[in-house]
């Protein structure tokens, strides 16, 4: 048992853990893209699956994680599902995360303490 859990109220560390479970369903280069994607319009998975250049089990697993954690939702026109941005919100968060991101590129790259991501073949903003 973690010492934080130990020293916050129940309800409390409930709410922490919940809220590392929501950073964790963007924790996914794949997941990011996929919401770009959809804040210019809903997507079927094929349109997805040809945007992306990647297999269809993998984009419906990633899909599926977005719609548990509430970052998209879906709508049926005929025999498509279209998936769709599920709160507005989410166009911020994305926003915010890439400013944070250009500020602090370099100290990111060299955090040990989470786990390494392949690193991109050119240097941000460089």
């Amino acid at each position: 048992m973690s010492a934080l859990r130990k020293l916050v109220p129940k309800e409390e560390f409930a709410l922490l853990e919940l809220s590392a479970k929501f950073f964790r369903g963007l924790g996914d280069p794949t997941r990011l893209k996929i919401l770009e994607i959809l804040l210019d319009g809903e997507q079927s998975v094929s349109d997805l699956v040809r945007l992306l250049g990647i297999q269809q089990g993998r984009v419906s697993n990633h899909l599926a994680c977005l719609k548990w954690c509430g970052y998209v939702t879906t709508a049926t026109n005929g025999r498509y599902t279209l998936y769709r941005i599920a709160d507005k919100r989410v166009k911020r968060i994305l926003q915010l995360s890439r400013g944070m991101v250009a500020k602090n590129a370099e100290h990111l790259w060299a955090c040990t303490r989470i786990a390494d991501t392949r690193k991109p073949r050119a240097t941000m903003g460089k």
